[in-house]
């Protein structure tokens, strides 16, 4: 059993508020979970305002295919949130 884990940082330029920015994220989360068999949520910078750091965790019995289920992801999310772009990322597997 293989667990890919990811975490990735967006910037939310167009957040003023923390109210604008759980709607981005949660609209966000609910599209991820939507399109891909993937754990996702919202693990830090609960009270920064224009940056959110997003969890990702999915399990497979082949290293590959979680590697390119969170790669699927991360494009997924760069493609549907342009105005939310991901300053940084990494993927681990355990």
């Amino acid at each position: 059993m293989v667990i890919g884990v990811c975490t990735l940082t967006l910037h939310i330029f167009a957040a003023h508020s923390l109210k604008e920015k759980r709607q981005v994220v949660k609209s966000l989360l609910a599209r991820v979970r939507n399109e891909f068999n993937v754990s996702i949520a919202e693990v830090g910078d609960h009270d920064i305002w224009q940056s959110a750091e997003l969890g990702i965790a999915c399990v497979s019995t082949d290293q590959s295919y979680a590697h390119g289920q969170l790669e699927a992801v991360i494009r997924f999310i760069e493609r549907t949130r342009p105005d939310a772009p991901i300053g940084g990322y990494e993927i681990e597997m355990l």
